[in-house]
């Protein structure tokens, strides 16, 4: 599974680095931080729900999608909109 999800993150990187390359522009440094924090907060969302159901703890599995999961969602739409409107604006 972690194998699968490592090519998808880094097939989704190198095109994010092909489309900045292409289009000409930058991200900001708050930008890939944000964006940073939020993968990782969804990469520990889908490793701890798999574990909690795998334990049979689907509640605990839930939980943990909306308490780590959601927030991680949140700062990857943040660190876009930001990114967007940036762009858009120039």
């Amino acid at each position: 599974m972690w194998f699968i999800i490592g090519l998808i993150i880094g097939a989704l990187i190198l095109g994010l680095g092909w489309s900045m390359k292409r289009n000409n522009f930058q991200l900001t440094w708050y930008e890939w931080l944000i964006g940073i924090i939020g993968l990782a907060l969804i990469l520990f969302t889908i490793q701890n729900f798999f574990g909690s159901l795998d334990e049979l703890e689907s509640k605990a599995a839930s939980i943990f999608l909306l308490v780590i999961g959601l927030p991680g969602l949140i700062l990857l739409a943040i660190s876009w909109q930001l990114a967007a409107r940036r762009i858009k604006k120039a």
